[in-house]
Protein backbone atom coordinates (compact mmCIF):
# COMPACT_ATOMS: atom_id res chain seq x y z
CA UNK A 1 0.00 0.00 0.00
CA UNK A 2 1.55 3.35 -1.00
CA UNK A 3 2.10 5.88 1.72
CA UNK A 4 0.86 9.46 1.60
CA UNK A 5 3.45 12.01 0.68
CA UNK A 6 4.16 14.69 3.34
CA UNK A 7 2.82 17.48 1.11
CA UNK A 8 -0.54 15.75 0.87
CA UNK A 9 -0.74 15.48 4.64
CA UNK A 10 0.08 19.17 5.11
CA UNK A 11 -2.58 20.17 2.59
CA UNK A 12 -5.10 17.97 4.36
CA UNK A 13 -4.34 19.77 7.63
CA UNK A 14 -4.99 23.13 6.01
CA UNK A 15 -8.30 22.14 4.42
CA UNK A 16 -10.97 24.46 5.63
CA UNK A 17 -14.69 24.93 5.19
CA UNK A 18 -15.57 26.77 2.02
CA UNK A 19 -16.07 30.49 2.43
CA UNK A 20 -13.86 30.66 5.53
CA UNK A 21 -10.62 31.76 3.93
CA UNK A 22 -8.08 33.97 5.59
CA UNK A 23 -7.28 36.67 3.07
CA UNK A 24 -5.82 39.98 4.18
CA UNK A 25 -4.33 42.46 1.73
CA UNK A 26 -0.73 43.25 2.56
CA UNK A 27 0.15 39.93 4.20
CA UNK A 28 2.52 37.42 2.69
CA UNK A 29 1.47 33.87 1.87
CA UNK A 30 3.66 32.65 4.73
CA UNK A 31 1.88 34.88 7.23
CA UNK A 32 -1.54 33.93 5.88
CA UNK A 33 -0.64 30.25 6.25
CA UNK A 34 0.51 30.85 9.82
CA UNK A 35 -2.74 32.64 10.62
CA UNK A 36 -4.71 29.78 9.04
CA UNK A 37 -2.86 27.25 11.22
CA UNK A 38 -3.48 29.43 14.27
CA UNK A 39 -7.20 29.65 13.49
CA UNK A 40 -7.38 25.86 13.35
CA UNK A 41 -5.34 25.25 16.48
CA UNK A 42 -6.83 27.79 18.93
CA UNK A 43 -10.19 27.30 20.59
CA UNK A 44 -10.89 31.05 20.62
CA UNK A 45 -10.61 31.31 16.81
CA UNK A 46 -12.55 29.91 13.92
CA UNK A 47 -11.46 29.72 10.27
CA UNK A 48 -11.61 33.14 8.62
CA UNK A 49 -12.08 35.05 11.88
CA UNK A 50 -8.88 37.09 11.59
CA UNK A 51 -9.75 38.37 8.12
CA UNK A 52 -13.28 39.15 9.36
CA UNK A 53 -11.76 41.15 12.23
CA UNK A 54 -9.55 43.08 9.80
CA UNK A 55 -12.59 43.82 7.59
CA UNK A 56 -14.63 44.97 10.62
CA UNK A 57 -11.83 47.25 11.85
CA UNK A 58 -11.25 48.59 8.34
CA UNK A 59 -14.95 49.38 7.86
CA UNK A 60 -15.07 51.11 11.23
CA UNK A 61 -11.98 53.21 10.58
CA UNK A 62 -13.37 54.34 7.22
CA UNK A 63 -16.48 55.82 8.82
CA UNK A 64 -16.47 59.60 9.08
CA UNK A 65 -17.31 59.53 12.78
CA UNK A 66 -15.09 56.99 14.53
CA UNK A 67 -16.79 56.55 17.87
CA UNK A 68 -16.22 53.35 19.75
CA UNK A 69 -19.40 52.92 21.74
CA UNK A 70 -19.60 51.34 25.11
CA UNK A 71 -21.46 48.08 25.48
CA UNK A 72 -23.70 49.47 28.20
CA UNK A 73 -24.92 52.39 26.09
CA UNK A 74 -28.56 52.12 25.07
CA UNK A 75 -29.06 51.42 21.40
CA UNK A 76 -25.56 50.03 20.95
CA UNK A 77 -26.74 47.11 18.83
CA UNK A 78 -24.51 47.84 15.84
CA UNK A 79 -22.19 45.04 16.90
CA UNK A 80 -24.98 42.49 16.51
CA UNK A 81 -25.21 42.90 12.75
CA UNK A 82 -21.78 44.06 11.66
CA UNK A 83 -19.40 43.03 14.41
CA UNK A 84 -18.05 45.08 17.28
CA UNK A 85 -14.94 46.99 16.18
CA UNK A 86 -13.53 46.95 19.73
CA UNK A 87 -13.76 43.16 19.83
CA UNK A 88 -12.22 42.96 16.35
CA UNK A 89 -9.31 45.14 17.45
CA UNK A 90 -8.80 43.12 20.63
CA UNK A 91 -8.81 39.91 18.61
CA UNK A 92 -6.16 41.33 16.27
CA UNK A 93 -4.02 42.15 19.29
CA UNK A 94 -4.42 38.65 20.69
CA UNK A 95 -3.57 37.05 17.36
CA UNK A 96 -0.54 39.32 16.95
CA UNK A 97 0.84 38.10 20.28
CA UNK A 98 0.34 34.47 19.22
CA UNK A 99 2.14 34.84 15.87
CA UNK A 100 5.84 34.53 15.18
CA UNK A 101 7.75 37.84 15.28
CA UNK A 102 7.89 38.11 11.49
CA UNK A 103 4.17 37.43 10.98
CA UNK A 104 3.26 39.71 13.89
CA UNK A 105 5.27 42.53 12.31
CA UNK A 106 3.35 42.14 9.04
CA UNK A 107 -0.04 42.13 10.78
CA UNK A 108 0.92 45.17 12.90
CA UNK A 109 1.90 47.01 9.72
CA UNK A 110 -1.48 46.30 8.10
CA UNK A 111 -3.42 47.38 11.19
CA UNK A 112 -1.25 50.48 11.63
CA UNK A 113 -2.13 51.50 8.10
CA UNK A 114 -5.80 51.15 8.94
CA UNK A 115 -5.27 53.22 12.08
CA UNK A 116 -3.49 55.91 10.09
CA UNK A 117 -0.37 55.54 12.22
CA UNK A 118 3.20 54.97 11.16
CA UNK A 119 4.80 53.53 14.27
CA UNK A 120 4.00 50.88 16.79
CA UNK A 121 0.33 50.54 17.56
CA UNK A 122 0.20 48.59 20.79
CA UNK A 123 -0.95 45.36 19.19
CA UNK A 124 1.99 43.44 20.56
CA UNK A 125 1.36 44.47 24.15
CA UNK A 126 4.57 46.50 24.41
CA UNK A 127 3.18 49.95 23.82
Amino acid sequence: MPRNRPGHRRRALLRRPSGANTVVDGLSARTLAEIARLELSRNYLSPGEVSAAVRTWKAHMRQPLRVLWREDEPGGTHGDCCGDPREARELLGTVTRALSPRAARELRRVVSRLDGRDGRDGLDGHG
